[in-house]
This record gives structure tokens, C-alpha cells and sequence, in this order.
């Protein structure tokens, strides 16, 4: 993770007091999701494959300020993704809205200019 966080944030629990062991943390291109004290397990969700993002908030969230984002992404292992029980939920859904748009308008882009180099390369006029 050697990008600098846009966003990190922990998964909070009744009350909206931040006692669980999952952190989320967002970059540029990824999200991360770590869980767990003795068995660590961290997700990498490249922001490229979210296809939808989707918020939530159960009128107990809403009392709190916290919400759960739902993500559904192309990826096989993670199809769909939950960042839960976070603060400021309206703020961070949009700063994964617009940074999974521009990722996947890169991601495309670099595919265009790759294939149109692929397909240049054999219609060259070498002059004859």
C-alpha cells in the first residue's frame, strides 16, 4: 500500500464506537479492507472493477451518523463488497464513486491507446 490514503476509516460498533478490529483504507486505485487481531485478513478491491456503489443506513445508523456502503464489482472473488457501520457515509460513497469512475476511464483508455498501437503496427507505410 504505498499510495497515500484518501479516506481511511474503521468499522464501528453499537453506539458508533469504533470496537471492532476491521480498518478500511482508500487510495487512488485501491480500497483495502483489514479485519481481525490474531488472524489477520486483508482485501484489496481494485477501484477499476467497483461497477455500482450503494449506500445504506438503518435508522439506527442514521441516529449515529454511520451507514454501510454496499459495492458490487466484477471481481470473482469479491463480486460484493460491504464497508460497514462508517462515518460520514454520504462523503465517503462519493469519493468511491468518482475515484472507481476514473479509474475505470483510465483502465479503458489505456486499452484503446494499446490496441490502437496493436493495430498500427501492421498497416505502417514503410514506404513502398
Amino acid at each position: 500500500m504505498a499510495e497515500s490514503p484518501l479516506w481511511s476509516g474503521k468499522k464501528r460498533a453499537i453506539f458508533g464506537l469504533p470496537w471492532t478490529f476491521t480498518r478500511y483504507t482508500l487510495t487512488e486505485t485501491c480500497l483495502f479492507i483489514r479485519s481481525g487481531v490474531l488472524n489477520v485478513r486483508e482485501e484489496e478491491i481494485r477501484l477499476y472493477r467497483v461497477l455500482d456503489v450503494t449506500l445504506r443506513q438503518t435508522l439506527g445508523e442514521r441516529l449515529f451518523g454511520l451507514g454501510t456502503i454496499h459495492l458490487c464489482t466484477n471481481d470473482q472473488s469479491t463480486p460484493e463488497v460491504d464497508v460497514k457501520r462508517i462515518k460520514h457515509p454520504k462523503e465517503v460513497r462519493t469519493l468511491l464513486s468518482d475515484r472507481a469512475e476514473i479509474e475505470r476511464s483510465a483502465k479503458l483508455e489505456g486499452m484503446r491507446e494499446m490496441l490502437g498501437q496493436a493495430s498500427s503496427v501492421g498497416t505502417e507505410d514503410h514506404g513502398h
